[in-house]
């Protein structure tokens, strides 16, 4: 539980940082706010409203400082098929759904398995996720596009120029600030035809509102919306944490995980009771507003209120920036999130981790679905995992003086992946009067090994020898004695039976 002193510290403790940088990342939000409305076929301002909630209540009760929450592609893709059947109020009545099913994560503590998430899988993803930003932005430098000239080009470049260099006069404001700015005053002062944030779509004129979603309150309902809430709720807090982790690293501080779902949880719920849709962490805003100098709690509730006063209040003044101006901040995040070391080192790093990243990257890149591609990625390190461990595991044996009494010594792990070469290691067919098997060096992990020591075990005793396993250890011992069935009646009967 964090101390009111800490808590205090992550709110005031970079106020003008935390306050430019949310400025920025407020900036940032409306155009893709807008297009992931359009991309769940709902109106503008039920994402922007989702973006403002999200990001306001999550700087209250996220567990990570400094990272960004707001409506995003990976939650509004889900919705698509929902929305088109069952029109918006289901879709707000599964934003909610989906926020409580967040929350009862966070309370089962289901954050603590995001440490069997692999650092290659880590960096698939953040590699991933880098591409998918780019190709978010190719719409925007399309020449067949209306409103996309040689002059966007222009634009962009000297957007990018300004982000990379003003850093080398101040770093008082940030360049991404710098860039929107500039590009603003150029495009109005001269009077150039580009595409703006108000050919996005239609920004909201009035503030959000409480309401509950007009839905029936019943069974049918609840099965309509479950499987959507379910998904949503799962890429949610897939992403978030992922993108948790990745902030983690970047400002070299630990975060909560658990609290970090219900905070999720708790804004997606309120978000559904104001007319906005379901969302999560972002990655790409969350870069912006750590290079931009935003630590704390703050940013993230300055970048909600921001992006409410900016869309109801000066929408007339928003709906004016440049798209080059933010087309060239987002490949400026997108630069910066991919791992360029991660190239280079497929030539040192093991081949399995390699073909981890890789296979990511590409899941994750062809589906457009952060969760099928970390899903790929940790079953694969999965896999490599076991066979790595099975090759670990090896068995002596010995021969008694008389040749009548064998001992086979047992090294390493004994689960399914090495279960195979357990069972190749005996002969049966050699006449023994007694066999001992020692696992003092090993360990039994699961059925199929218990199973395989049942199989040898019951093959000896039918050529005729007494067998006898010694050096269980304690953990070993409660497993075989709850699962072998070598000592019970009609045992080798109901092996075979499997």
């Amino acid at each position: 539980m964090i101390s009111i002193s800490d808590y205090r510290q992550q709110w005031f403790g970079n106020i003008r940082g935390d306050v430019l940088a949310g400025i920025v990342v407020a900036l940032a939000l409306i155009p893709e706010a807008i297009a992931f409305s359009i991309i769940a076929g709902v109106d503008p301002k039920v994402g922007l409203y989702a973006s403002f909630s999200i990001a306001v209540l999550i700087a209250f009760t996220g567990g990570r400082p400094g990272m960004i929450s707001a409506a995003t592609a990976a939650t509004a893709v889900l919705m698509i098929t929902l929305v088109k059947d069952h029109g918006l109020e289901y879709l707000l009545a599964a934003t909610v759904l989906a926020g409580l099913l967040q929350i009862g994560a966070g309370l089962l503590k289901l954050g603590r398995f995001m440490r069997y998430v692999s650092k290659s899988v880590m960096t698939g993803f953040v590699n991933a996720l880098a591409i998918l930003i780019f190709m978010a932005q190719l719409p925007e430098l399309n020449l067949s596009n209306p409103g996309v000239t040689w002059l966007t080009y222009v634009l962009v470049a000297a957007g990018l120029a300004i982000i990379y260099l003003f850093p080398r006069i101040t770093t008082t404001i940030p360049s991404p600030l710098v860039t929107i700015v500039v590009l603003t005053l150029a495009v109005l002062a001269m009077g150039w035809d580009v595409r703006t944030v108000g050919d996005m779509g239609a920004l909201p004129d009035t503030l959000p509102f409480f309401l509950i979603p007009d839905v029936p309150l019943t069974i049918e309902t609840l099965l309509i919306i479950f499987p959507y809430s379910a998904a949503v709720a799962v890429v949610g807090l897939l992403e978030s944490l992922m993108t948790q982790n990745i902030v983690d690293d970047l400002t070299d501080t630990k975060s909560n995980r658990n609290q970090e779902c219900i905070g999720q949880g708790i804004a997606n719920t309120a978000t559904g009771f104001i007319g906005g849709m379901a969302g999560c962490a972002m990655i790409g805003q969350s870069i912006i507003n750590v290079k931009s100098g935003g630590r704390g709690r703050l940013s993230a509730f300055s970048a909600g209120v921001v992006l409410l006063v900016l869309v109801v209040g000066l929408g007339d003044l928003v709906a004016r920036i440049p798209m080059p101006a933010l087309v060239a901040i987002m490949i400026m995040v997108s630069i910066g999130t991919f791992s360029w070391s991660s190239i280079k080192a497929l030539r040192v790093h093991p081949r399995s981790s390699s073909i981890v990243m890789i296979a990511t990257v590409v899941t994750v890149v062809y589906t457009h679905n952060l969760a099928i591609g970390v899903l790929v990625g940790v079953l694969l390190s999965g896999i490599f995992f076991a066979g790595k461990i099975a090759q670990l595991f090896r068995i002596t044996s010995t021969l008694s003086a008389d040749g009548r009494q064998r001992t086979y010594v047992l090294e390493g792990q004994l689960f399914y992946g090495s279960a195979e070469d357990f069972a190749d290691a005996f002969d049966f067919r050699e006449a023994l009067d007694r066999v001992t098997i020692d696992v003092s060096q090993a360990h039994i992990w699961d059925i199929s090994s218990v199973q395989a020591l049942d199989m040898a075990i019951l093959k000896f005793r039918r050529e005729g020898s007494e067998v006898e396993v010694v050096g269980m250890n304690d953990a070993t011992e409660t497993l075989v004695d709850k699962l072998a069935i070598h000592d019970k009646p009609g045992a080798m009967d109901k092996l075979m039976g499997h």
